[in-house]
């Protein structure tokens, strides 16, 4: 188990929206299906650093599955979609990750990348060490966590630059975008460079 990871499960769990959001997802019938990044960053900050945590300000849920047979950029807008029938208030964005490297390049620029080989390959590239965390709920229940980079910046307040795909100038995008030190007051940033 990961250090912390308990405190994690308990705040997921202790949160009703998150924990049927995660239902959903699990009930969806998407491949191995997680839930990560910004919900659950919204989720830790807000209750430890912020106002508590307000389903309304999540910006999107990202919905990560991974299925090497389906590689299209339809289907993450027909898996968008089956989450959305299942139930309509999160702003779902769910992305095959398996696919990512079909449009990567295109969308952020750069040289192609390698396919992902699994979902925690993935998280692994996620732009922040404190977003670079998803969770599922596991079909007999119980919450499993995928935290390459472990979960000390998510539960510390640490808004800190993986290098591991995103580059220096939209890494400061993404900080000015998202004003950590405003939204959540006692958030260390450590400015990327």
């Amino acid at each position: 188990m990961l250090a912390g990871e308990r405190e994690l499960r308990d705040l997921v769990g202790g949160n009703a929206w998150l924990t049927r959001a995660l239902t959903v997802v699990r009930d969806s019938g998407l491949p191995d299906a997680w839930i990560g990044a910004g919900a659950l960053r919204d989720l830790v900050w807000g209750d430890r650093y912020g106002d508590g945590f307000d389903p309304a300000t999540v910006r999107d849920v990202d919905v990560v599955f991974f299925d090497p047979t389906r590689l299209s950029r339809d289907d993450d807008r027909r898996a968008t979609a089956r989450l959305a029938a299942a139930w309509a208030v999160p702003p779902w964005e769910a992305r095959n990750q398996a696919a990512v490297h079909t449009w990567y390049a295109s969308k952020f620029g750069g040289n192609p990348i390698a396919p992902y080989r699994s979902v925690a390959e993935a998280v692994a590239t996620w732009p922040e060490y404190a977003t670079a965390v998803a969770v599922r709920l596991r079909p007999s229940g119980g919450l499993e966590v995928c935290a390459p980079y472990g979960l000390a910046d998510l539960l510390g307040g640490v808004w800190r630059h993986n290098p591991a795909r995103v580059g220096v100038p939209l890494s400061r995008q993404r900080l000015a975008r998202h004003r950590p030190a405003q939204r959540w007051p006692g958030v260390t940033v450590i400015e990327p460079g």
